[in-house]
């Protein structure tokens, strides 16, 4: 009898392995003819993972990393973040204040006097889009000699001499700030005494193993890459698409090439599933700071930011807490999503922002659970 309960588990449990791979093959299946009929249409270009609590369901690659040489995307192409670089910069922030060197309480203007002018303003308030401070995008290119490339530290100098009025008083309202990152950019160096990559390479990226993640300002300081993936945007004048470069220095995108903090982290979709899977674990930080980190942060007046540390916030009757983030910039459209509770993650990394291009993350979670 025993031996029969034994072969008859065998089986059951045979039977069920199965059908979990004739599951997954049928989702990859799906998943391909999505993305690839998308990419056919001109809307995808760029590497697509998708994983099940850590294990990959789905990792493909599609078109050119380099236009001119026909260079073909691969697992292992690295690509510009864009503002999927702010959860890497919050992380500093994290580490730092772990480390006892700072509070997220602090006046802003204690670790930048050049921001004197805005009182009342905390590196929390920075960290979750609640501060105030105007765009300094729209200030550059009011004001900025674009001649030269905009650094951090030239961006907060003309905040300085031309002190722009408040979009708002701190933590009355949220709203999206690429100037608060920047900011928090100029703390961590100014308070580890280290540059912006330097920091992040030491205590994120080679402890996490994140070998193909780096900061990179291709107009600022060039350098060689290997197997990266120029960013294209699509010119009407020309017909055809191109480099930002090609719209010469007056274009933001060229002129705020030194700008770090709001951008600039590139890395690969295998890297990015690294710090996925670090963030499940307590190798950076503890159960404590992942709640500010994933939870939303109300204003003065009870308004929900949906907005973390870094992370855009939903809980989802579908599919639980859901954590993610996008970035658009300079020919690059990325994003990343966390299914906490589910354990499944989606990340997109695309080297052409056209007309045409989506993020096509909702079909791929029907896919992916089955809908």
């Amino acid at each position: 009898m025993n031996n029969q309960v034994k072969f008859m588990g065998v089986i059951i449990f045979t039977l069920f392995s199965q059908l979990c791979l004739a599951q997954e093959d049928t989702r990859h299946i799906q998943l391909n003819h999505l993305l690839d009929s998308l990419h056919r249409s001109n809307a995808f270009h760029g590497n697509v993972l998708v994983a099940e609590k850590g294990k990959i369901l789905y990792q493909e690659s599609f078109g050119l990393a380099d236009e001119k040489s026909k260079r073909k995307i691969d697992h292992d192409t690295a690509f510009e973040l864009a503002s999927v670089s702010k959860q890497f910069t919050a992380m500093a922030i994290i580490l730092l204040q772990k480390q006892g060197k700072l509070s997220y309480s602090d006046e802003v203007s204690k670790y930048v006097p050049e921001l004197a002018a805005y009182k009342g303003i905390t590196l929390h308030h920075l960290l979750v889009h609640t501060s105030g401070l105007p765009d300094y995008m729209t200030l550059a290119v009011k004001y900025w000699n674009k001649n030269d490339i905009a650094t951090n530290a030239s961006i907060l100098k003309l905040f300085e001499q031309v002190k722009p009025e408040r979009e708002f008083q701190p933590n009355e309202k949220w709203e999206y700030s690429d100037t608060g990152y920047l900011v928090l950019a100029t703390v961590i160096e100014r308070v580890s005494k280290s540059s912006f990559n330097d920091f992040l390479k030491q205590n994120i990226f080679m402890p996490l193993g994140m070998n193909r993640t780096f900061i990179y300002q291709r107009r600022y300081e060039p350098m060689q890459i290997e197997n990266y993936a120029e960013g294209y945007i699509y010119s009407d004048s020309l017909k055809r698409k191109i480099l930002p470069d090609e719209l010469g220095n007056e274009n933001y995108e060229v002129f705020l090439d030194g700008v770090v903090g709001d951008g600039m982290v590139n890395s690969t979709t295998e890297d990015l599933l690294k710090w996925d899977r670090a963030l499940y674990t307590d190798q950076l930080i503890d159960d404590n700071d992942k709640k500010l980190v994933f939870s939303s942060h109300d204003t003065s007046t009870g308004q929900a930011t949906a907005y973390g540390y870094g992370w855009f916030i939903e809980n989802s009757e579908k599919y639980g807490k859901v954590v993610s983030h996008s970035g658009d910039w300079a020919g690059y459209i990325t994003y990343i999503e966390r299914h906490i509770d589910r354990d499944k993650t989606i990340i997109i990394l695309q080297n052409n922002s056209l007309e045409s291009t989506v993020i096509p993350v909702p079909d791929i979670c029907k896919i992916v659970y089955g809908e």
